[in-house]
């Protein structure tokens, strides 16, 4: 059963993110349930919602996520016209997330809502940031399920991001990341690690320009 919360990132800028909440249901609504109609107290799409606007608040853990909206349903309610003013359980998130809904299709009809919004994806800057995300870790191991982000640093929301095999790093990540992205007229920036010639040489080939924080040791 699954126990992190989806793995996109929106909206790290502090001054907030208008959401159309109708264009946001529309698009949630094309996912497959893949529940027994039998015993479903809260409609997919309704869940889904909730985890997209925690997750626009801040919250990465289904935990969270639950606290989040237990403590906001009057208002959510309201919001989105709901019959009745409930909060789901922590457990129907994992549920939801580990059995109903394929998790990466999820995400990625986030990331084309989000891409879609007006001015949406015109930044200049492409950061890319690897991350490990907590509570993937297996028991008996050291490691758990690594990313590398293309994060849109002027628009607080991650454009595209890939899995790094644990028999790989960031560095051969980064270039079938960069591979799905039109580079033209951007700036790609990373740490030391990615510092690399290829690297270099590939977003150049495809229109861009690099900068690469090296420190001096």
């Amino acid at each position: 059963m699954k126990s992190s919360a989806p793995t996109f990132d929106v909206n790290v800028n502090p001054d907030g993110f208008v959401v159309d909440l109708s264009s946001l249901y529309a698009h949630l609504a094309t996912l497959h349930d893949g529940r027994h109609a039998r015993g479903v107290r809260y409609a997919l799409v309704t869940v889904l919602v909730f985890i997209v606007l925690a997750k626009l608040a801040g919250q990465d853990r289904l935990l969270g996520i639950a606290e989040w909206v237990k403590y906001r349903i009057a208002a959510l309610t309201e919001a989105l016209h709901l019959q009745r003013r409930r909060a789901p359980h922590n457990s129907t998130y994992s549920r939801i997330l580990g059995y109903a809904v394929d998790i990466h299709e999820f995400e990625q009809v986030v990331s084309q809502f989000f891409a879609a919004q007006p001015q949406a994806g015109q930044s200049v800057v492409i950061n890319l940031d690897g991350k490990t995300l907590r509570g993937t870790i297996p028991a008996g191991q050291t490691q758990g399920l690594h990313l590398l982000a293309a994060f849109l640093p002027c628009e607080g929301w991650v454009l595209l991001q890939v899995e790094v095999d644990g028999k790989e790093n960031e560095i051969k990540a980064a270039p079938r990341l960069l591979k799905c992205l039109d580079l033209r007229n951007k700036i790609v920036t990373g740490d030391a690690l990615l510092a690399q010639r290829e690297l270099s040489i590939q977003i150049v080939e495809a229109g861009g320009d690099y900068v690469w924080t090296v420190k001096d040791n």
